[in-house]
This record gives structure tokens, sequence and C-alpha cells, in this order.
């Protein structure tokens, strides 16, 4: 299979788009989510949306190929969650190992279907960002304290890394980053799983602008969320979710001026309006993603919340014959 190091030298490479949004298009009530398997699981599981590797992998399975119809060269496992910290929400812990697993499962099992010997097809291992974080204190009244250490967090990533490696996926993707601490946590857990399994895959990792101020929601500015992450030999650093595609771009710029790795971008369909919903159509965001393109500064595109096969659709179009951007030398 052509590695994904030798296909993004040669193309944009597109990622899928959001999985949330397509599963709620599914109206899935409590039942729904906890199948014959945890029909008398002692707390509400509707929202854990990582579970339906289990219940429902069905839909995880639809999802996935409605991406990879669309022209997604890379697919995300349906695990932004499946790590002990957010499982704790649903006392489900101990299903975290088979959630990764079959999630990553899954996800393989839609990519080689639609993979061919000049177009092979990627998983990516989502790795969350947890409801933790190690860089501020949830007490305004006190500012030293922390809810977690940055021991317990690199554990819960270490069991979700080696979890996903176990699945078989071809990619680790650290996402959604609003604590760049945390990040470094999931960073330090790859390399111990890795160490533990001998056994390496490339690592993506994509942080999150939270407003206007262009920073993560721990103080960064774009330039120093590349700096505190460039020690590690990384496949992409990219942003994702937050912002919309066009107020993403010059954070984007940023990070394409200096990056010595590849950059990915998958933005949000805008910001949500009142309802909760997405507004901008594929159209809207391939227009805003083409200035992307025509200004050669990612070389990983796709979607966010909001965002569905046809968003993908169109960016694969925009894409097609671009070249991709070349990294900057470390």
């Amino acid at each position: 299979m052509i590695s994904i190091q030798d296909a993004a030298a040669e193309r944009i490479l597109i990622l899928d788009g959001a999985m949330g949004s397509l599963i709620q298009g599914y109206q899935l009530d409590e039942a729904g989510y906890r199948g014959a398997r945890f029909a008398d699981w002692a707390h509400p599981v509707k929202g854990n949306n990582d579970l339906l590797n289990l219940t429902r992998p069905d839909i995880i399975q639809e999802i996935h190929e409605q991406y990879l119809a669309a022209g997604a060269d890379i697919i995300e496992t349906n695990t932004f969650n499946a790590q002990t910290i957010s499982m704790a929400d649903y006392h489900m812990e101990e299903l975290v190992w088979e959630i990764n697993v079959e999630g990553a499962r899954v996800a393989k099992k839609a990519a080689a279907a639609f993979s061919t010997p000049d177009k092979p097809r990627y998983v990516a291992g989502a790795i969350g960002p947890t409801n933790r974080t190690l860089s501020l204190s949830p007490d305004v009244n006190r500012p030293a304290y922390r809810n977690i250490t940055f021991d317990e967090l690199a554990t819960a990533y270490q069991q979700q890394a080696e979890a996903l490696l176990e699945g078989g996926v071809d990619v680790l993707l650290i996402e959604t980053v609003f604590d760049t601490l945390n990040a470094k946590a999931a960073l330090y857990a790859v390399q111990e799983a890795f160490e533990q399994r001998g056994q390496e895959v490339p690592v993506m990792v994509s942080g999150t602008i939270t407003d206007a101020s262009g920073r993560t929601l721990s103080g960064q500015t774009t330039e120093a969320f590349l700096i505190s992450l460039s020690h590690m030999p990384l496949l992409s650093i990219g942003l994702n979710c937050a912002l919309g595609a066009k107020d993403l771009r010059p954070y984007l710029q940023t990070l394409a001026a200096e990056a010595p790795f590849l950059v990915s971008a998958y933005p949000n369909a805008g910001l949500p309006n009142a309802f909760g919903g997405y507004d901008e159509t594929p159209e809207d965001m391939a227009a805003a993603v083409k200035e992307y393109l025509d200004l050669s500064i990612v070389n990983i595109l796709g979607g966010c919340c909001g965002t569905t096969p046809a968003h993908i659709r169109a960016f694969a179009q925009a894409a097609q014959g671009v070249t991709p951007r070349k990294p900057q030398r470390a």
C-alpha cells in the first residue's frame, strides 16, 4: 500500500467530516444507544456516541462509507471520547479497550472496501481532548487546583492508543487540542504505546482556536502551539473545530509559514446558530477552502462539526489536481 507520507507528497489528502452530526440524523433514543447488550445498564447512555461501535456498528460503518464515497482519503475512528476519563460519565471505563478496538476495526473494514492500488484509504485513530485540562483550574477560587494529573491523563491516553493500534489504525490523530499540556500528555502516552507494542504509526495533531482572539483555551497563539509541539516527529499539525473555514485561514497561514510538518485543516460549517445547528453549505465552505488551496497552506483538508459527505465531496472536487504544500525545512 502507498504510505500516507507518499500519498501526501502527491496530492491534497481529504479527511472526512463530522461523525456526531450524522449520528444525530439517526435520532436514536436511549434504547437505540443501549442495544440488547446494555438494555439493563444502570446509568443513562444516550449521547455516548462511541458506544455505538459496540451496539450499532452498522450505523458507524454506514457513516464511514458515506465519507469514503464522497472522496475521503482518511476516515477517523468513532473514538473521540473513548478513554476512561470521558467514559466515567457513563460508568463504562471497563469498555474502553473494546470500544477502541471495534471502532478501529469498523473503520478499517470500510476503508478496505473503498481502497484501490492507486488510491488507498487510511484510518486515523481519533483521540479527543477529554473533559479535563492540565493547564487551568476548574475552580476560580482555587487557581492552583487541578482535577487530574499529567500521569493520570497519560495513562488513559496510553490505553486508548494501544487499543487503536490493536484495531489496526494507520495513523493516530490527537485532535481538538485546547490545552497543549494535554496534548503533551497524549504524545508522551503514544510514545509509550509504541514502545509497549513494538509498533509505530504516523501521528497527527490538531488544535482548536476558541474564539476571535486567535488563541487556544489555555492561552497559546498558533505560533506558540506549533513551537510547543515541534519537538515531536509529527506527520502533520493543524487546526480544527471552533471556527468556520474563512475565519480559520489566517491561523493556518501562520502554521504553513513555519511548520516542518504537513498542515491539516478541518473547520466547522461556520459557528453554531441559535438552534445549535450549522449553516454553511458545501458551496459556502468550498469557496472558503479554495483560498487555502490557492495560497498553498494545507496538505490535509476535511470538516468538523456540521459538515457532511456533501461538504467533503465539494472539498475533494476543489482539491482535484492541486499541488500540495511543501513543508518548511526544520
